[in-house]
């Protein structure tokens, strides 16, 4: 007995004390061994089973290799705990675990439940850290509570096309000036764009940047470059943020183009250009082709001569580059968009087609939570109004919002609601006092998605103790939703800004050329922009946080190439170092004060070592059967040999822990059903799901390398790279 309790507490602190420092490389080596006085255990890679909210449940393979055996004894644990994320450093970290359940494989009932007992006493309480990527391609995706937008809209924006370089500028509706205190310089504050008007020379100013300015005589009418600026326009010029400008320096390359054409719009609407006339490139493997100098999204099937393009994520056709161009669902689009290989140039548009490898991991990514611990104490909150409250109904409900300040504000009955920062506050009063929300009404999440305020209906509290407040977003509140299974940004609705004595713009779909990385999410970008001309995002108007919603998306500075780099190893450079920026709204300045710095896994405990030599090729089932994959197929372990076939028994009835056992007690239900049913909710071991969690397993190790190698600056180049 005293030997099995040391091998179960040495088991337990392998299997949840594996560590990774921030900003090293993001993946665990499996699986995993520990060296005991009498043997060696060995931890296989967890299988996470399911996510609800932040509680995340799953099981592992493991093996106890003994001196007195003759052979490894092969099992299963079951594990329970909490997810806490971090997408800046795409790492998960599994914490307050508890296990659930064990099981040896003919080993008899009383060893097992001595085994149980020494388990649940002696197991510790700090987690496991372990790469997002991994955690995302390793759960069964019938098993996710899938969190869609069901009336997203798809309505296509106005789509200009030109076959010279061009600018959009877009203001949020009729230009509204307002005259720049102790000047009599206007500027133009419904739009991201710096935008001056001087009444003297009754001109308008666009500013590019250093010494680059554009005039026009009318907002809709021609700009021309001038080297003749006012001195009171100049005076306002933005001011440049390093951060961003290092981004637009190193993506300059090539030789400097012409001035870009100017076009401004006030309706939402895309621009699409192309470097001269549309350039055709085959895509190997299939009868499609893609334009090659663009930085749009543009492919042709051969077959029917129909164009696609891609915008925030929806595929858009038509018979001509010059439209009308009209929706089409993702499962709809032809069928060689399925294979287009991985190391393609359009690789990028693959998380937009159903049912590939990356639009299954997008969806997946979108419903993984962000999530962190709010001090209770230290949270504040200072609602600002342009004048008093000011609150509209929200249509089809009960609710009303606040239309006059960047925060949203709700009110239910007599009581308010403000998201800041995804972070709920509460308050008598729509000024305040605000305090940390304990809980949100339901009502709250029937908010329908044509309201500017939809977003917020992603953030959510997990859980409260005295001190702490659990809350977490999915990535609708950062505008990102999943549609037809695959991933969308914006609603598509067009939410017109508040304008009074201050400007406050509601998220956009459209007009910013946004693109997908599977590292870093959406990118903005311009159709085009080169040399001196980078133009500023977030330099205009008067208005407070981020132009696109939450404060994650703040103003930029950015220039596209003249000459156009496509391709895998151009998309790594691109999204790590969009990743290098914090993309985690808890970690940003305006949180740092609330939160609690995540749990890690202390330093003084047991350490383990990849298994030398060892395959990470043995996966416990959901009855806890034990298989490897070998080269010749599945085999499966019973009594003390491999035998070449899954195992097709019935499942054996696992013992559970008692619900006074648990902290979690929505687990207790879900145990005691799993006692009585012989855990029911477990499909019996097929080589299909076999299969399955081979691949996810893959994928997940593909995943975590490419990102690891980008990180380290070699850019994961792959054939196909890069302009043809």
């Amino acid at each position: 007995m005293k030997t099995v309790r040391f091998l179960v507490a040495s088991l337990t602190l392998c299997f949840f004390s594996t560590q990774i420092v921030s900003g090293q490389d993001s993946s665990v080596n499996w699986p995993q061994e520990i060296k005991i006085p009498s043997g060696v255990i060995v931890i296989y890679q967890p299988q996470p089973d399911e996510l609800v909210g932040t509680t995340l449940s799953g099981r592992s393979a493991i093996s106890v290799e003994l001196e007195s055996l003759d052979a490894p004894v092969f099992g299963a644990i079951w594990f329970e705990a909490t997810l806490q994320t971090d997408r800046t450093d795409r790492t998960a970290t599994i914490t307050k675990v508890s296990v659930t359940d064990m099981r040896f494989p003919g080993q008899d009932e009383e060893k097992e439940k001595q085994l149980r007992e020494i388990l649940e006493r002696e197991f510790p309480q700090t987690g496991l850290v372990i790469s997002l990527d991994e955690l995302i391609a390793s759960l069964e995706r019938e098993d996710m509570r899938v969190e869609a937008a069901g009336k997203i809209d798809t309505t296509p924006p106005e789509i200009i096309f030109s076959q010279e370089p061009a600018i959009l500028i877009l203001i949020d509706g009729e230009p509204h000036l307002v005259e720049e205190e102790g000047t009599q310089v206007k500027r133009v504050v419904n739009t991201a764009f710096s935008i001056l008007q001087d009444p003297v020379a009754d001109a308008f100013y666009l500013y590019a940047d250093v010494d680059a300015w554009y005039t026009s005589s009318g907002l809709l009418g021609d700009w021309t470059l001038t080297k003749a600026i006012p001195q009171a326009i100049s005076a306002l010029a933005p001011e440049k943020n390093p951060e961003t400008e290092a981004d637009s320096l190193e993506d300059e390359a090539g030789e400097p183009g012409p001035a870009p054409k100017i076009i401004v719009r006030t309706e939402p609407a895309e621009l699409i250009v192309t470097e001269g006339k549309p350039e055709f490139q085959p895509i190997v493997g299939t009868d499609l082709l893609y334009v090659s100098n663009s930085e749009t999204d543009i492919l042709m099937d051969i077959d029917d001569q129909i164009y696609y393009i891609l915008l925030s994520g929806r595929w858009y056709e038509s018979v001509s580059l010059s439209g009308p161009w009209t929706y089409v669902p993702g499962e709809k689009v032809p069928d060689d968009f399925a294979k287009i290989p991985d190391d393609s140039d359009m690789a990028t548009v693959l998380y937009a087609v159903p049912e590939s490898e990356a639009a299954k991991a997008a969806v997946m990514d979108a419903q993984i939570p962000q999530t962190a611990a709010i001090d209770r104490s230290k949270a504040s909150l200072d609602v600002e109004y342009d004048g008093q409250p000011k609150f509209e109904p929200i249509e089809t409900t009960t609710m009303t919002y606040a239309v006059n300040t960047a925060t949203p504000v709700i009110q239910v009955g007599n009581t308010y609601y403000a998201c800041d920062n995804a972070v709920w506050f509460v308050a008598s009063q729509p000024t305040g006092a605000w305090v940390v929300a304990t809980a949100v009404p339901d009502v709250v999440y029937t908010i329908p998605v044509d309201s500017p305020v939809y977003n917020v209906t992603y953030v959510k509290v997990y859980k409260v103790e005295p001190e702490v407040v659990y809350v977490g977003y999915t990535s609708g509140y950062t505008n990102t939703y999943i549609y037809n299974n695959t991933v969308v940004y914006g609603t598509g609705y067009y939410y017109p800004g508040w304008y009074g004595h201050y400007y406050y713009p509601r998220p956009a779909t459209y007009g910013f050329h946004v693109r997908y990385n599977p590292y870093s999410g959406w990118s903005f970008g311009f159709s085009y922009s080169n040399g001196p001309f980078r133009f500023t995002i977030g330099g205009g108007g008067w208005y407070r946080g981020g132009w696109w919603g939450p404060a994650h998306y703040h103003g930029y500075r950015h220039g596209y190439r003249h000459g156009y780099r496509r391709g895998a190893a151009a998309g790594y450079r691109a999204g790590y170092r969009a990743g290098q920026r914090n993309n985690n709204l808890y970690k940003q300045p305006r949180n740092a004060a609330r939160t609690v710095p995540q749990a890690r896994p202390t330093t003084n405990r047991a350490t383990t070592a990849q298994g030398a030599q060892r395959a990470n090729n043995v996966y416990a089932d959901k009855n806890g059967n034990v298989h490897r994959k070998t080269d010749q197929g599945w085999q499966s372990r019973s009594g003390d040999s491999w035998q070449n076939k899954p195992a097709t028994t019935q499942p054996t009835q696992r013992a559970t822990t008692s619900s006074s056992q648990r902290d979690n007690s929505s687990y207790s239900s879900r145990a005691t059903t799993q006692s009585s049913s012989s855990y029911s909710r477990s499909s019996q071991a097929t080589t299909s799901n076999l299969n399955q969690s081979y691949q996810s397993r893959q994928s997940g190790a593909q995943r975590t390398q490419s990102y690891n190698r980008s990180a380290g600056g070699g850019g994961a180049r792959r054939s196909g790279g890069g302009r043809r």
